[in-house]
């Protein structure tokens, strides 16, 4: 990857982020595009939404410096195409839902592993640089806390299944062919332009807003490691530009902090100032009871460290759909 005096990557590096108008993608296109980079974004909009990204644009002086591609990562030929010039990868495009892997379990497997094929491929023989691809806590299964790296993966899910087939791919380009892969684990992330996603988090946001009931499913004591988007995208920036990575590496990716969906719900509520009513469902299969990461190894080899804290993060969060709603 080019390289100017001051570790600071010039304006001329194209780094193709695919899902690039998803939820963290949107933030990572900002990110990247403050720091000088020409992003290239190749989405199929299923999730992600074109208007996130025209309203990231106005702000920056040069329209040139994102372009958009709309295409698949399933269909070769885009991606082929659309892949030359990139010195790296950024691979966020995926299904994430867990209960619809459940659904339809070879739609799930289509997109997360052959559309990763597909891109590493293309990074094979088009000579580019790094890829970085987003996994899943998903791909451990129900595993005693904190996980860690030398966890023996064991997936309760499709989604689960596909992001680890997606992780051994990632290894075996790295090992076969040389292309410096770096897999990282994201823990559950929040923040803006998570309007669309079924996370918790912003369920519970919507709901409170709308004055309507919280519904958990279980008893609530279920654990999460809440992780902003602004830490992910940290995250892969390290990745990107660490000099000294042997590549092929796995990293958990979170805070280190457990939070119950119980204590989720009172933060929430506490932000909306009022007592949210809560209804309990049954709970859902192919979901993880207890849940966060021990960060050593990210910490160490990246030098990453997660900045914002959960209230801190939700409060955020709060502000924006509330500016959101307004628009």
């Amino acid at each position: 990857m080019a390289q100017t005096k001051g570790n600071q990557y010039c304006q001329g590096d194209t780094i193709l982020i695919t899902g690039g108008c998803g939820f963290i993608g949107i933030n990572l296109v900002k990110q990247l595009a403050d720091k000088g980079y020409r992003i290239r974004v190749l989405d199929n909009l299923s999730t992600g939404k074109e208007k996130n990204l025209k309203k990231l644009l106005i702000s920056y002086p040069q329209p040139t410096a994102v372009d958009l591609i709309v295409g698949d990562i399933r269909n070769q030929a885009i991606v082929n195409q659309n892949i030359k010039g990139a010195v790296a990868v950024v691979h966020l495009a995926a299904h994430t839902d867990v209960i619809g892997s459940l659904e339809n379990p070879k739609e799930d497997w289509d997109i997360n592993v052959n559309g990763t094929l597909n891109l590493l491929e293309a990074c094979r023989k088009n000579g580019v640089a790094k890829f970085i691809f987003a996994s899943s806590n998903a791909v451990l299964g129900e595993q005693p806390p904190p996980i860690d790296e030398s966890v023996i993966p064991r997936p309760l899910s499709p989604y689960g299944a596909s992001k680890l087939a997606g992780e051994a791919l990632c290894s075996s380009y790295c090992h076969s062919f040389g292309l410096e892969t770096s897999t990282l684990r994201f823990a559950n992330c929040y923040g803006p332009y998570s309007e669309h996603k079924n996370s918790v988090i912003t369920k519970f946001m919507k709901c409170a807003m709308e004055g309507m009931p919280l519904t958990i499913y279980g008893d609530g004591n279920q654990t999460r490691d809440f992780i902003h988007v602004d830490d992910i995208c940290r995250a892969i920036f390290l990745a990107l530009t660490k000099q000294s990575s042997p590549g092929g590496e796995v990293f958990q990716i979170a805070t280190g902090k457990e939070t119950s969906i119980n204590s989720l719900a009172r933060l929430i509520g506490e932000i909306a100032g009022r007592e949210l009513q809560i209804i309990h469902q049954p709970e859902r299969k192919g979901e993880i009871k207890r849940n966060y990461s021990d960060i050593n190894k990210a910490r160490t080899m990246l030098g990453f460290k997660p900045k914002v804290e959960l209230k801190a993060g939700l409060k955020d969060l709060w502000q924006w759909f509330q500016k959101e709603e307004k628009q």
